[in-house]
């Protein structure tokens, strides 16, 4: 079956900048764009094919009309997103909700499971991920009376590092961070806190009922309990398996042959340059290889993010 690249989405956001064109080469809309929208069949921002037997189809389109490329995966939604996030300013504390809430209450929708691989980011950088409070009572008021600094839990980050971000976690992404991030296929998020910032002169919705309603309490630390490998051409590392997604890295150096073999895999190039199956590959390209392809031939020096829905 024939490996099919997709043409991004781009988002502008208030926190956005510039990465997404000065480290890929993207065709960014501004300079305050946040979000690459790379491998998406959400409505909100949805990538068409690029090139090859289905050029200008549209990721969902395929879904629903060649599920043989899908190997069949069930389900009605495409289901996971993967996007590159370029944080030149903070972004609001947000939570996302399960999959439960979210059919209730956000129109059927999925809800948000996500994880993050820290591209590269400023020295002594950290993140947002998790809270303080002790359980619901005193999360409640530490929220009423704006206490974020006790709330939140702050985390330092390196390039390489690697969070898996659960629905009811409490998390931002800060200033200066570029990432790659595997979702599911959603875009709910709740926003708890914006740092009373203006945007067209008026501060951004929040969210408290909602995020109150799925913050867990207390909040527990998810391992994701990587493990590396060394393989002929390449370094295989695992990075997390969870019920919706499982996500690889492999840092290639020479050739290295591999046979995907879970339904489909989502790959993005996020640094150097080679090919697969003689087809040219360099960083900031994102392509799907469809369900039994067979051996797939990677030869050059760079390294991919990889993911299977599980």
């Amino acid at each position: 079956m024939e490996i099919f690249f997709l043409e991004p989405v781009f988002v502008e956001t208030i926190w956005g900048g510039s990465k997404l064109r000065d480290v890929f080469g993207y065709n960014i809309p501004s300079d305050t764009t946040g979000e690459c929208w790379a491998i998406s069949a959400h409505e909100n921002g949805e990538c068409r094919v690029a090139g090859g037997i289905y050029d200008g189809s549209l990721l969902s389109s395929l879904w629903k009309e060649k599920p043989d490329l899908f190997g069949n995966y069930p389900g009605d939604k495409f289901p996971l997103m993967v996007k590159i996030i370029d944080a030149r300013k903070d972004l609001s504390i947000q939570v996302h909700p399960d999959d439960n809430y979210a059919k209730i209450h956000e129109n059927g929708s999925l809800g948000k499971t996500e994880c993050w691989y820290i591209l590269d980011c400023k020295p002594e950088s950290e993140i947002i991920i998790g809270h303080h409070a002790k359980n619901r009572e005193e999360l409640e008021l530490m929220i009423q009376n704006h206490k974020w600094e006790e709330l939140i839990r702050r985390v330092p980050i390196k390039k390489g590092d690697f969070f898996q971000i659960e629905p009811g976690c409490i998390h931002a992404i800060k200033e200066g961070t570029l990432i790659l991030e595997t979702q599911q296929n959603s875009d709910i998020t709740y926003r708890l806190y914006d740092y009373d910032r203006l945007y067209n002169k008026k501060p951004r919705q929040l969210h408290i009922k909602e995020s109150i309603a799925n913050i867990t309490v207390p909040f527990k630390e998810e391992q994701t309990d990587q493990k590396t490998e060394k393989l002929p051409g390449a370094v295989h590392t695992h990075l997390v398996s969870c019920k919706f997604y499982s996500v690889d890295k492999y840092d290639i150096d020479g050739l290295f042959i591999k046979e995907f073999e879970k339904y489909f895999t989502n790959v993005s190039v996020i640094s150097g340059k080679g090919s697969i199956n003689g087809i040219s590959l360099e960083a900031g390209q994102h392509f799907i290889i469809p369900a039994k392809s067979g051996e797939c031939r990677f030869e050059g020096n760079m390294s991919l993010i990889c993911s299977n829905p599980e």
